[in-house]
């Protein structure tokens, strides 16, 4: 290592100085870093000043044009400054900027090198620290309220402020945009900052994944019990086309709901490979997603029973409640909002969607429930076959029409009839009748000759509460199938038809029961009575046992009578009993008053009161009856009573 001090010869001083050039010049960046950090701080500078460097830059070809062109070089730079408005001299400083640098390069060495100044206005650390905590909360407070309070704790404090304007440009320049935002906005707000993810269905067929998710509606509905609410809809939607496939409506949100419009898409539609839900209660049922390792909702057992999604092979994505990107049928439901829930059908039962957007006619009427089906389900069916439709895989399409071209080629799993008895509602403990078998249900009746053999048992059926016309599934008690039993339909008191058709088949089924029983039973009793032996009789003597000694009765002593003393202590308690208790007489105001007015005389004549009496007397003639009774009395003396 070359080591030098101020006493070592001029060669060897030379020598060092000549290294540490040379080691200098080595560090430094080449020309091209060099241009490239210029241009990348022309590009970040205000509009206002690239616009300066522009002007300059024309300044200067225009001296250069007018020096070819022939003219003196000061008389070029003259004519130019005077065009300008400029001194001369500046435009000569504009032309030394740019000696010897490269021509495509002289715009960002004319960028004026002036940032204005930085100097920061006197605040103390304190002061700027209680603003920014004031300023920067949720609760979004404005900045002049936190300058007001600011200026009344500076003047206790006697601090020099700044402006509102600098300490808010403080804040811009000095506090990131996120944590900004975070602090005044909150988490949500915050998220909106990072660009969400945009996600493609060009990959997916039809069914091959279905999102389902609750909806709220904001209409007044009457239900047949009477009872008016807004209802709840638990909706399944297909990701790659955008179409509708199954719904249902209820009170609320619950697991019912969702499994009979599950059991609606799989009958109509197949099973979806797929389903993207958030794990609400009415989802993660354990009826529903039992048996899925990453069902967050509810205690999980090992003696769960496996729910119908994971019995199907229905793969379960969990969502973020909330989430549009992550479940598309969010979006869907404003559309409804608009489209369905302010249909003109329901005009007057829209509730408004926020109790701050109530309508001037909020709760003038309620729409029937069966209206309310039937236009949720006309307008749904235009919802999926609206053309225009701009997402990737509609193109312009509707949403039926982009279903069907990739369902007809896509392989769809079908159900067997044993598993759409899985999403039937269950309902146990139904007894069957003790004559016939036949099973009653929400007032309708349900038979088939196979309930016959469980007459008065327990039995469990599996219906759909919506559709209760359909035949139920019967089934014992350990889950054993039974048979489908069909709705009995009532006939009409005057309907000769139906009666005849009932006697018919009711005479072929005598018929055909004689037949069975003819075929079960082939011997008649008089051949079994034939072949029972006869039963002879053996005369046997008996001797009796040992005799029974029976033990003879004994009566009790007899009740020794009382004493006089006793007697006489009985009476008294019984005459104590019994004799009416003597009350005390109720005293009435105006007996309180003319004790009041016999003291008040005892002390005008000046006689002894008792200290008992006077406190009694300085109470009651604060109190208003003392005084009605005082103006009573006065009006009986003017009237002379």
């Amino acid at each position: 290592m070359n080591t030098t001090t101020p006493s070592s010869p001029p060669w060897a001083m030379a020598a060092w100085l000549k290294e540490q050039v040379k080691a200098s010049k080595m560090e430094e960046p080449d020309k091209e870093t060099r241009r490239e950090e210029l241009w990348e701080g022309y590009e970040r500078l205000p509009e206002r000043r690239k616009e300066v460097a522009k002007k300059r830059l024309a300044a200067l070809l225009s001296v250069e044009a007018m020096i070819k062109a022939g003219h003196e070089a000061d008389f070029a730079y003259g004519r130019v400054a005077e065009e300008l408005k400029t001194s001369k001299s500046s435009v000569y400083k504009w032309r030394a900027k740019v000696r010897g640098k490269r021509r495509d390069d002289w715009l960002v060495h004319l960028v004026d090198g002036r940032i204005g100044s930085m100097g920061r206005a006197e605040c103390s650390d304190e002061a700027w620290e209680i603003f920014k905590a004031d300023y920067l909360r949720l609760e979004r407070p404005s900045a002049e309220s936190c300058y007001r309070r600011l200026k009344r704790i500076g003047r206790e404090k006697d601090w020099k402020l700044p402006s509102l304007k600098t300490l808010l440009r403080n804040i811009a320049r000095g506090i990131p945009i996120e944590a900004r935002v975070l602090c005044r906005e909150g988490e949500e707000e915050l998220d909106n900052l990072y660009p969400a993810q945009r996600r493609s269905k060009l990959h997916l067929a039809a069914m091959m994944a279905n999102d389902v998710d609750g909806h709220r509606w904001d209409d007044w509905v009457r239900w047949p019990d009477g009872e008016t609410m807004r209802p709840c809809m638990v909706a399944i939607r297909d990701v790659f086309s955008g179409k509708f496939l199954g719904w249902r409506v209820d009170k609320t949100e619950n697991r019912e709901a969702f499994r009979l419009a599950f059991g609606d898409v799989v009958e109509n539609w197949g099973i979806p490979e797929a389903m993207y839900m958030d794990n609400g209660r009415a989802f993660a049922s354990k009826w529903m997603t039992g048996g899925v390792a990453n069902r967050y909702r509810y205690k999980i057992k090992e003696d769960d029973p496996v729910g119908i999604l994971k019995t199907l092979g229905v793969e379960v994505h969990w969502t973020t409640p909330y989430s549009g990107q992550s479940k598309p049928i969010e979006r869907a439901f404003r559309d409804f909002c608009d489209n369905i829930a302010k249909h003109p059908a329901f005009a007057g039962a829209w509730t408004g969607n926020s109790p701050e957007n109530k309508p001037e006619n909020y709760g003038e009427r309620a729409v029937d429930l069966d209206v309310f089906l039937d236009v949720v389900a006309s307008e749904i069916r235009e919802h999926n076959a609206r053309s225009g439709r701009r997402t990737e895989t509609c193109n312009g399409r509707s949403f039926d029409e982009t279903f069907a071209e990739s369902y007809t080629k896509a392989q769809v799993r079908r159900a067997s009839p044993s598993q759409r008895r899985l999403w039937l509602m269950a309902a146990e403990g139904v007894t069957a009748s003790r004559k016939n078998g036949e099973i009653t249900l929400m007032g309708n009746r349900y038979w088939d000759a196979a309930l016959r053999g469980y007459r008065g048992e327990k039995l469990t059926v599996r219906f759909d509460p919506q559709a209760l016309k359909k035949p139920l599934s019967v089934y014992r008690l350990d889950n054993v199938f039974i048979v489908e039993a069909a709705c009995i339909e009532d006939a009409g008191f005057d309907d000769v038809e139906a009666a005849q058709e009932h006697n018919r088949t009711r005479a072929k089924f005598r018929k055909a029961s004689k037949e069975m029983a003819k075929a079960a039973v082939t011997m008649t009793p008089q051949e079994v009575a034939a072949l029972v032996p006869s039963f002879e009789r053996s005369e046997v003597r008996l001797t009796p046992g040992i005799p029974q000694i029976v033990t003879p009765f004994i009566p009790s002593k007899p009740i020794q009578e009382r004493s006089a003393e006793e007697k006489a202590r009985l009476d008294a308690v019984a005459k104590r009993y019994t004799e009416p208790k003597v009350t005390a007489p109720v005293e009435t105001a105006a007996d309180r008053y003319r004790r009041a007015v016999t003291i008040e005389e005892s002390i005008d004549a000046g006689e002894v009161v008792s200290d008992h009496d006077l406190d009694w007397l300085d109470l009651y003639t604060q109190s208003a009856e003392y005084r009605s009774q005082k103006r009573i009395a006065n009006y009986k003396v003017a009237v002379g009573q």
